[in-house]
């Protein structure tokens, strides 16, 4: 957004086209007129080389240079080039980007720089650009899916054809199977790639094609699955791009119950949370995008129930409350409001673009803003004092204060005030600040909505000036940063005289008129302050004598802010008060003597600010001044060689080389002055004195030789009118004029640029050549004179480097740079940061279009200058500088450790700014490492591999991406192993080569082989070479020229090859030294895996080496072996033919959308009586591998395997193999290295972590697949013996074997097949009865990754054997959980296709779910939850064949009657032993229940909709078990229930299914057991805020609710009564009830029921005679009291008074009434004592009176 302007007219005549945008602020340079010229020379070399070097195929460096120099034009010049062309630069890297063998680094930067032609979507509309969508989504889908991070490219204008839509719905629909990991991919292609900017007329094309079934999806999964966040953006950006023409009101209450779901904010006692809804929870700006989407409109329902979402959550943003939930919610807080601005500027102010209106109807109206401000303004103002610190609610008020001022500001205030007055209380003073800062422009500029705003000005400036305390260092940032803010706002001029002279003043201004007569007062305390602090920081007062002399972090941040913060004071007030702080200022810096560290540097900077304001009158009191103290002090001779010099000497030194710094023309006049102390005091012997000197040349030197602005005054020409003709009020908070801005500049005179080649001729001629005798040996220099020569000559050059010819020498060919011209690179950067930081402190969103202030303006240009000659004035790589880097390349590897620092630091950054000089430096690197050199120090040594590895941030010189280096530097690295100077016992350099080796394999990506450029290209380049001014003066390459190019690059593709077969060798060779260490050979096999590519296969010498490798001592070396050699395998895969079936031949069309089991997927589905058991019916099955084809639609083309005879051979013979297959087949066929190698398998790597190792089953899936069963007879007796040993690691070695070879079967013939299931299926019976706790996992993965994506018909013999008996009992009840579990392995992959076998597997299962072994039952409880998985509750899905859980649940309820129906408590008595004979049904019952909880459980976390109708059967049930208490002493039954409850009421309820619920809940409260009624309180709370918007938009629900509550307060158990009041002051406190007249009156009612007189009692009667039912009212009266009362914690509402005053009245009653009152005044007093100022205003007199008595007295501690 930096970048911005309004297209200028005019400029077309001289640029001879229309420039789309250009960068405004180049307008306003001093060198304006230049640039059109400057920038047409530019583009058009641009336009005729980018299009010459497509045309000549030379991607590299062509392509990618003048690439990257479009995207510094865009940086210089904005998008300065006609539409046209604009068109073409898209489509032409549009092109190059999507080149299918685009080596990856290449790709992201093209992709940025395509990104960034595509932003700014208003310049191009649909109608000028249309991008083809399937070259990017192939791009996408190989990235992604490969190993190489995603690019970003998900934000961008989708300019796709209309038929778009439909295409990618047609290609992405097939995959929608929400059981399988495809979903997730084609729910984020949904989200990346449709469309939702089409006008109108369209939208029959465009989102109505999806919309309903996409938000009737959303809104049936209840269970947060990982792809629902993917929706949730989806509908986010549809909602924004189409504000108006979408009805969202149906679905309003289900996504806001949605969002305040996915905060997952801690509700209730005993809450657990399911681990997935953490994970997976909504992105917040996507969120408050989409809510932002929805306001306005004629229904207001969204802001309704956003009102309702704060409601519920304020009390969350208390500062006293904390937790993991809390960064999501102040993130919400602060970016909600912005977004609203955004829209607002949308609608309002921005200029009508292609893009789609906004309909009248749906604009915000004033009354939208209005509510929209006041939900929002509770939670923001407790917010202020968050834990997390006060800038996100500072963000949230900035922006609500461009809405509503008048409703924002006020609050702020009143909480500033108090706290400027506190001294206790130091946070508050900060956090209110800060967001005093954020509505500092609302404030100051009134406006009609908040005139009386600017009055609040002077009382919060002259209130803040306490904050400069030297002693808090915090206060004292913050409350510089605060009056720098408001001072830059406002002119501090004093206007009381107004009130005289003018009558058309209103009330208002004439309040700031006589307000502002404080300023000048303002202004010299302000001063006085900053004295006091600069006296309490002087070095002898803050330091001991040992300590450093340099500033501390903090001490140079306070400077920096004191500085800042008094120029711009000055910068903004009048003359008059000028001259009288000028005055101040310089007694203060005259009459005393600072030390030069630390105070001197504060008071130099205060005078440095006079002197830059008003330069003329500043340097006439101070140059005479300091120029005679230095020259008096100087007067006898001895002092100039001191080493300790005078400290009024360096005092005067230093404040006259500050004092300089202003412009160059005002210092003119002192120039003979100036020059005189110059030559007196730069031979100063003591160091200090001439670094100060050298320090006052510099700024003479820059102040005369540069351009930059010189005065920053927020309005243009500063206040110097008389008051009469100009209010300066009129001008506070006043945006700068972008086109009036008027700036003044300094360019430098030819007077200026004279007197600086005269200093240069005086001072740095006799040092050069000082220096030059030096060096040839002609003159003694000690090293203090060599370094003070360089001092001066160092500043000279940062003075003037501006004005000196670029250095001398030949040109290098190929290599180009940079060298210093007056601004450096970080400062650069560091100072754009804090531009954009004050920015977006300051700015206006909500008007938008450069309303800044006008000295931000003035240093956004400044910027804008600095960035040209940071970028424009680069020159040639010279001998020159190719002398310079050798000699910083020697210095780099002296012998002292900082030097040697300190220059790798240069040479780093040297290397940064000539691209290519690195490869010119490699050699000379590497010759250090060389190991036939001998002459090499250890520091070399260092040296050089410091220079190799580079700094963090720069150039990695061992890995540039680059054939040519990197077959240099890996092989040099690997030798070095060898050299003289490497000892591995020096951990220095140990720790370097890790380095090395860490950077490398994190960093390489793989460099690229093809670089061919397709025909398409070219033809666009053409295009842009021929097309629109400025023309080109290349011509368009000729026939020969371009037909030479392609010969160039596949000459280049073949070296890259060459390159790449070369660097192999190379490493291998190193690698067959015998002497190479240890640690060397790793490093090279490290190297030697990252060579591995999918385009291009491996020399047959390095797969020779791999395999090899594989029986290798060293266990790192075997694992990169292993990888390496399953990848060969992958690249020597022989290619399987695939044909088309039109799914059309195998069953009959549909025409709508219907997912799930329908007869025309019923083929697919595994059915026993016809599985292909023989040769025929084998062959004449069609196979379908990909689990998710068919189940919700059909591809256009189902792809399937060839038949058999169609397919390459298999089983070759050795002589038919390829040399690489040859090798591999020659060690896997030798017995004597397969023992060994299955010996190493089969090792203990770390004991009791080892995994199931896919590296290993890809590597066995390789050779079963490559060689078929070749290797079979040689592992089968391996295989046999390894089944037998139960060993941890023997039996995870043969679960590899066997799961490669199943998954490597894949296209072996019938009888093969047949023969391998023989083998294999005994050898699985053996492994699973010899299952054991270590090994069950390894298993269960084996039998998952065989069946994962394969034709479960494939598989019988496999899933018909699992299915035998599961659990019998054999080998006791581990071993059956462990077959149950490989079983559900095996089974969940295969998702909807094997109803048959879950089928049988229910009915085999459900006589054993009263199972005694709660292993076995946890197992059983998590099979069903997969048996059941596939019966979704989703739209447009027909009823699955599987298992149904409603049958299930009537089968279950049958037999759990003998619990439902007694009503005594059910113990858990069940022995854990299986008794011979019969147990009653009661005890059946009970166990059956227990493996029922644990279904629930399980299921919870992972089916998509919860069974509700289903569930709410057994909820009785659990009522009845469930304890109240927090014991964990419960049985196992108990603490089940308990959970289930947990999971049960925190679900997602549908609105059909609410009075369901009720209903049961209702029932349950009237049972006998008092747990049970209790625990219906709790899961209330729970559920009602899990569903919060749901219940409101029923009102019917809603009132059932509060009458369940206001029952149960009557209940005659008192813990249920006390719950109950509980759960209504919750109720209330979120909203949900509100506490109208008739509650308040039924409890009031309540509260009066007549409690009979006490009669004497009997001596001995234990019986109290009351009768009970009364009292329990008169309790459930109090208690609704309490509650309400309690639901306020934060604030005192109208009727809180009255309530509390009834309540006390009560405070002598019988118990547990006299309890409640008791405990709810303490509530009281605890939550509201912190404000109680404040809410003590809102009792009168009396009350007060009472309450104060009812809170101290002594009943209080009774």
């Amino acid at each position: 957004t930096l970048i911005e302007s309004v297209n200028g007219g005019g400029d077309s005549e001289t640029l001879g086209f229309v420039p789309q945008k250009d960068i405004v602020y180049n307008k306003l340079l001093p060198y304006a007129d230049r640039l059109d010229d400057e920038s047409n020379d530019i583009l058009s070399k641009i336009k005729g080389n980018l299009g010459r070097a497509v045309q000549l195929r030379e991607l590299w460096p062509g392509v990618l240079f003048w690439t990257r120099k479009l995207s510094t034009y865009m940086r210089l010049y904005g998008r300065k080039f006609s539409k046209e062309d604009h068109v073409l630069f898209i489509k032409l890297l549009y092109e190059l980007v999507t080149i299918p063998k685009l080596e990856i680094s290449m790709m992201q930067g093209l992709a940025r720089l395509l990104i960034n032609l595509l932003k700014k979507r208003e310049l191009l509309s649909r109608e000028d650009l249309e991008l083809p969508w399937r070259p990017l989504y192939e791009l996408h889908d190989r990235i992604l899916f490969s190993k190489t991070e995603h690019l970003g490219l998900n934000w961008f204008p989708k300019y796709f054809p209309e038929s778009a839509t439909q295409e990618m719905l047609d290609e992405w629909r097939p995959l929608l199977c929400p059981f399988d990991v495809t979903m997730q991919r084609a729910i984020s292609y949904f989200e990346l790639f449709l469309p939702t900017t089409l006008p109108p007329e369209l939208h029959h094309n465009g989102f109505k094609l999806w919309f309903d079934e996409l938000i009737n999806l959303w809104m049936s999964v209840q269970n947060l699955p990982s792809w629902e966040v993917h929706l949730v953006n989806l509908f986010a950006r549809l909602a924004n791009d189409n504000i108006g023409y979408i009805d969202w009101d149906p679905y309003i209450p289900k996504i806001f119950t949605r969002i305040l779901r996915s905060l997952n904010l801690p509700v209730g006692t005993s809450q657990m949370i399911v681990p997935r809804y953490l994970t997976n929870a909504y992105d917040i700006s996507h969120v408050v995008l989409w809510v932002s989407s929805l306001l306005g409109g004629p229904s207001k329902q969204t802001q309704a129930q956003l009102s309702g979402l704060f409601n519920s959550i304020t009390s969350f943003f208390h500062p006293s409350n904390h937790g993991r939930w809390l960064m999501k919610l102040m993130k919400l807080l602060q970016r909600l409001p912005a977004s609203v601005v955004r829209r607002l500027h949308r609608e309002r102010y921005r200029k009508p673009t292609w893009l789609t209106p906004i309909p009248d109807s749906h604009k915000l109206t004033e009354e939208d803003i209005t509510d929209f401000v006041e939900s929002m303004m509770q939670p923001v103002l407790l917010a202020m004092f968050s834990k997390t610190g006060s800038l996100d609610a500072a963000q949230a008020l900035q922006n609500l204060a461009l809405m509503r001022p008048e409703l924002v500001i006020p609050p702020v205030l009143e909480k500033t005030y108090p706290a400027l007055e506190t001294l206790t209380e130091p946070h508050q003073l900060t956090a209110t600040l800060s967001c005093m800062i954020g509505v500092a422009r609302s404030l100051v500029s009134g406006g009609q909505r908040f005139p009386e705003g600017p009055t609040h000005m002077l009382p919060l400036l002259m209130r803040a000036l306490p904050g400069v305390d030297p002693n808090d260092f915090s206060k004292c940032m913050i409350t510089f940063q605060f009056i720098a803010t408001f001072v830059t706002l406002v002119p501090l001029v004093d206007c009381s005289s107004a009130l005289h002279e003018r009558t058309d003043l209103t009330e208002v201004e004439r309040e700031m008129c006589s307000a502002s007569a404080e300023f000048e007062d303002f202004v010299l305390q302000f001063m006085d302050r900053c004295f006091a602090l600069i006296d309490s920081s002087t070095l002898e007062q803050t330091r001991e004598e040992t300590e450093t002399e340099k500033m501390t972090h903090l001490e140079s941040l306070v400077e920096l802010g004191l500085s800042s913060t008094f120029s711009t004071i000055l910068t903004q007030c009048s003359l008059d008060i000028f001259k009288v702080a000028l005055e101040k200022v310089f007694n203060f810096a005259t009459t005393n003597i600072f030390e030069t560290r630390v105070a001197g540097r504060m008071v130099a900077d205060m005078c440095r600010a006079t002197s830059k304001c008003h330069p003329a009158e500043s340097l006439k009191m101070f140059v005479p001044h300091c120029c005679n103290a230095i020259n008096q002090i100087a007067v006898n001779e001895e002092v100039l060689n001191e080493e300790e010099l005078d400290k009024e000497l360096l005092w005067n030194l230093q404040l006259l080389s500050e004092v300089t710094r202003v412009d160059g023309d005002k210092v003119l006049p002192y120039r003979s002055q100036l020059v005189q102390i110059l030559q007196l005091t730069l031979h100063l012997k003591c160091k200090q004195g001439y670094t100060l000197a050298c320090n006052l040349l510099h700024h003479i030197l820059r102040s005369s030789a540069l351009i930059y602005p010189t005065e920053y005054c927020s309005v243009p020409g500063g206040f110097h009118q008389p008051v009469s003709d100009y209010l300066p009020i009129k001008d506070w908070g006043r945006p700068g004029d972008l086109w009036n801005l008027d700036i003044r500049w300094h360019v430098p005179s030819v007077e200026e640029t004279s007197f600086a080649f005269y200093l240069l001729d005086v001072i740095l001629q006799p040092e050069l050549q000082r220096l030059q005798r030096f060096a040839q040996g002609e003159q003694d220099m000690s090293r203090d004179d060599v370094l003070q020569s360089l001092t001066i000559v160092q500043h000279c050059l940062l003075g003037a480097g501006c004005l000196m010819p670029p250095l001398k020498g030949e040109p290098i060919p190929e290599l180009d740079l940079l060298h210093f011209k007056g601004s450096h690179k970080h400062e650069f950067d560091s100072r754009w940061k804090s531009f954009n930081l004050v920015k977006k402190s300051m700015e206006n969103r909500l008007h938008g279009r450069k309303q800044h202030i006008r000295a931000l303006l003035i240093d956004r240009v400044m910027l804008q200058h600095e960035l040209r000659k940071l970028t424009v004035e680069g020159c040639q790589y010279r001998s020159i500088h190719q002398e310079l880097m050798r000699d910083l390349l020697r210095v780099s590897t002296s012998t002292y450790s900082q030097v040697r620092s300190r220059a790798q630091n240069v040479l780093f950054t040297a290397l940064g700014t000539y691209n290519f000089c690195c490869r010119d430096l490699i050699p000379h690197v590497l010759e250090f490492l060389n190991p036939d050199n001998s002459s090499v120090t250890q520091q070399q040594f260092k040296g050089a591999l410091y220079c190799l590895l580079g700094n963090h941030s720069g150039v990695c010189l061992a890995n540039l991406h680059d054939w040519e280096c990197i077959t240099l530097t890996w092989p040099g690295i690997v030798r070095s192993g060898l050299s003289s100077a490497m000892s591995l016992e020096k951990p220095s350099i140990v720790r370097l080569f890790d380095d090395l080796a860490d950077k490398i394999h994190r960093q390489y990506e793989t460099i690229g082989i093809d670089f061919s450029i397709p025909d398409g290209c070219c033809a666009v380049a053409k295009q842009l070479m021929i097309t629109g001014n400025p023309f080109p003066e290349h011509p368009v390459p000729s026939e020969e020229e371009t037909a030479e190019g392609v010969k160039r690059q596949e000459l280049k593709n073949a070296e890259s090859v060459e390159k790449y077969n070369q660097l192999i060798g190379d490493l291998l060779d190193s690698l067959s030294n015998r002497n190479l260490p240890w640690k060397f050979e790793h490093i090279a096999i490290g190297f030697l895996s990252l060579l591995l590519r999918d385009d291009q296969q491996l020399p047959p010498a390095a797969v020779m080496f791999f395999v090899k490798s594989l029986n290798h001592d060293s266990l790192y070396v075997r694992k990169v072996a292993i990888s390496a050699v399953a990848g060969v395998m992958k690249q020597i895969k022989r290619p399987h033919k695939k044909i088309p079936i039109s799914p059309s031949e195998l069953l009959k069309e549909q025409s709508s959308v219907v997912a799930g089991d329908r007869p025309d997927n019923q083929w697919l589905q595994y059915d026993s009586s016809c599985l292909p058991r023989t040769q025929q019916d084998w062959n004449r099955c069609v196979f379908v591998e990909k689990t998710h084809w068919g189940y919700y639609c059909w591809p256009r083309k189902v792809i399937v395997y060839a038949p058999l005879e169609e397919q390459p051979k298999q089983n070759l013979t050795r002589e038919e193999m390829t040399e690489r297959e040859q090798i591999i087949f020659d060690h896997f066929s030798d017995p004597v290295f397969i023992n060994q190698f299955i010996e190493f398998l089969s090792l203990e790597d770390r004991k009791g972590k080892d995994k199931f190792s896919p590296r290993r089953f890809c590597l066995f899936k390789g050779l079963f697949r490559n060689f078929n069963d070749a290797f079979l007879p040689i592992l089968r007796p391996h295989m046999e013996r390894l089944v037998a040993d139960s060993h941890e690691s023997k039996q995870r070695c043969v679960a590899e074997i066997i799961s490669g070879l199943i998954r490597g079967c894949k296209h072996w013939s019938f009888s093969k097949v047949e023969r391998l299931w023989e083998l294999l299926c005994p050898l699985l019976r053996i492994a699973l009865s010899n299952i054991t706790i270590e090994t069950y996992a390894d298993w269960g993965t084996c039998i998952a990754t065989a069946c994962e994506s394969r034709d479960p018909r494939k598989l019988h013999w496999l899933f018909e054997m699992l299915m035998e008996s599961p659990v019998n009992g054999e080998g006791g009840s581990f071993v059956d959980a462990c077959r149950l579990y490989v079983l559900q392995g095996g089974l969940a992959q295969q998702e909807w296709r094997v109803s048959e076998l879950l089928h049988r597997l229910l009915k085999y299962l459900e006589p054993k779910l009263t199972q005694v072994y709660k292993n076995v039952r946890e197992r059983i409880g998590s099979v069903l939850t997969y048996i059941f998985m596939i019966d979704v509750n989703l739209p447009c899905t027909l009823p699955t064949t599987s298992p149904h859980i409603s049958d299930f649940t009537e089968r279950i309820l049958e037999q759990l009657k003998p619990l439902t129906e007694g009503d005594e408590e059910i113990q858990n008595h069940v022995v854990e032993e299986n008794e011979v004979g019969e147990q009653d049904e009661r005890t059946q019952a009970i166990k059956l229940l227990k493996t029922v909880l644990k279904w629930l459980i399980a299921s919870a976390g992972r089916s998509f909709s919860t069974a509700v109708s289903e569930q709410l059967q057994l909820l009785p049930l659990l009522f009845k078990i469930a304890p109240v208490e927090n014991d964990d002493s419960y049985d196992e039954l108990k603490r089940d229930a308990k959970t289930c409850l947990s999971l049960m009421s925190q679900g997602l309820l549908y609105t059909e299914q609410i009075p369901m619920v009720l209903i049961t809940l209702q029932e349950i409260a009237g049972s006998s057991s008092w747990h049970a009624r209790y625990t219906v309180l709790t899961y209330l709370q729970i559920m009602v805020f899990y569903n919060l918007f749901t219940f409101m938009s029923d009102k019917k629900a809603v009132n059932d609710v509060r009458a369940l509550v206001i029952r149960l307060l009557e209940d005659e158990q008192l813990e249920v009564r006390e719950m109950a009041a509980t759960t209504l002051s919750g109720f209330l406190q979120c909203n949900f009830l509100s506490m109208d007249p008739p509650m308040q009156a039924h409890f009031e009612a309540l509260c009066k029921t007549r409690l009979p007189k006490k009669r004497k009692r009997e001596l001995g009667s234990v019986v109290d005679t009351i009768p009970s039912a009364d009292l329990v009212r008169r309790h459930a009266g109090v208690l609704g009291l309490s509650a309400c009362i309690l639901s306020s914690p934060y604030d005192v509402p109208t009727w809180m008074p009255q309530l509390l005053m009834d309540l006390s009245a009560h405070l002598n009653d019988t118990q547990p009434i006299e309890m409640t009152v008791k405990k709810t005044l303490s509530n009281f007093r605890r939550t509201h004592h912190d404000n109680w100022q404040q809410h003590k205003q809102q009792f009168t007199d009396d009350q007060l009176l009472v309450l104060t008595d009812l809170l101290v007295s002594p009943c209080y501690y009774a």
